[in-house]
C-alpha cells in the first residue's frame, strides 16, 4: 500500500484563509493535496519521501508558467526524481489575466505583485507550507522555490515578500525588475534564453545585473564547466548563477538538474533555524 494512503483528512480553521484540506492519491508517487482558501479550491501535486516523517528534509516549490499545469511542471522539472531525498511541491494556478499574453485571464497562472488577486497565491503558498510542515519534518534552512515564466515571476514575488523563509531561488525565463529595492541578498540561479521574445532577453540581462549588485558579486567564472552558466561569487555568501542558453522562452531539458545542484549547495546558516 502506498505510504500516501495513510494520510488522514484534515480539517483546519485559520481565519478564513485555510478552511479545509484533503489528500487524493495520484500516480507516480505524487499525492494530490487539496485546500480551500477563502472559499476557493486549490490543489498541488506533492512528493513526500518516507524519511521526511522522521528527519528534517529540504522542500522545493515548483510553479508552472502561465497556461501551464501542476502535471506539466512535475513532468518538466521532475524534482522528485532528480532529488528524491527532498519534498517536491507542484502547485496548480488559477485563471489569471496575463501581462504579456491572455489579458482576459482564460488560462491558469499566478499573481504578479503583492496585493494582486487579493494575494490568493501568497496565501496558497503559506497554506501549503504550513500543511506540509504538519505532515513532515521540513528543514527550515532548506526551503526553495523555482518556476518558469509567470512561475519564475511568482518566485521573484515570493523572494520579495516571503524571502525570510527561502534559502535560495531559481527563476527561469522571468524578470525581477518590478522588485528593485524589494529584495534582500539571497543565492539565486537565473535561466534566460538569449532569443526570448516573450520575457525579453534585455529585461533578463537587466535582472541579472541588478541581482549581481544586490548580492555584491564579483567577476564571473565558469560554473564548474556547466555550459551556458556563469557563477558570480558574492562577498556576502549569496552568489548569482546566470545561465544563458541559445534559445527562446523554453526550459531546456538539462536545466532542472542544474537547479537541483544549485539548491543542494545552498542552505541558510544554522543560526537561521
Amino acid at each position: 500500500m502506498s505510504r500516501f494512503r495513510c494520510f488522514l483528512e484534515l480539517l483546519v480553521a485559520s481565519s478564513s484563509v485555510l478552511v479545509s484540506t484533503r489528500v487524493v492519491i495520484a500516480a507516480d508517487e505524487l499525492a494530490r493535496m487539496e485546500w480551500k482558501i477563502d472559499g476557493v479550491e486549490r490543489e498541488a501535486l506533492v512528493y513526500l519521501p518516507e524519511k521526511a516523517k522522521t528527519a528534517e528534509t529540504p522542500i522545493v516549490f515548483v510553479f508552472h508558467g502561465h497556461g501551464g499545469s501542476m502535471k506539466n511542471a512535475a513532468n518538466k522539472f521532475a524534482i522528485h526524481k532528480l532529488w528524491p531525498e527532498a519534498i517536491a511541491v507542484y502547485p496548480q494556478g488559477l485563471k489569471t489575466p496575463g501581462k504579456l499574453t491572455d489579458p482576459e485571464g482564460k488560462l491558469p497562472g499566478w499573481q504578479r505583485s503583492a496585493g494582486d488577486q487579493a494575494d490568493r497565491d501568497l496565501k496558497f503558498f503559506d497554506a501549503m507550507l504550513e500543511r506540509i510542515k504538519g505532515e513532515a519534518k521540513v528543514d527550515p534552512r532548506r526551503i526553495y522555490s523555482t518556476g518558469h515564466s509567470n512561475g519564475g515571476g511568482f518566485t521573484y514575488l515570493l523572494w520579495s515578500v516571503r524571502g525570510d523563509r527561502l534559502a535560495a531561488v531559481a527563476p527561469c525565463a522571468a524578470s525581477a525588475l518590478t522588485y528593485v529595492g524589494k529584495l534582500s541578498p539571497k543565492p539565486v540561479f537565473h535561466l534566460a534564453g538569449n532569443e526570448d521574445k516573450l520575457v525579453q532577453f534585455a529585461w533578463q540581462e537587466q535582472t541579472i545585473e541588478m541581482l549581481r549588485k544586490l548580492n555584491q558579486c564579483g567577476d564571473g567564472q565558469t560554473w564548474d564547466k556547466e555550459k551556458w552558466c556563469t557563477l558570480y561569487p558574492s562577498k556576502t555568501g549569496n552568489p548569482v548563477v546566470a545561465c544563458i542558453h541559445p534559445g527562446g522562452h523554453e526550459l531546456p531539458d538539462e536545466v532542472p538538474a542544474m537547479i537541483v545542484r544549485f539548491f543542494k549547495d545552498h542552505a541558510k546558516p544554522e543560526s537561521a533555524r
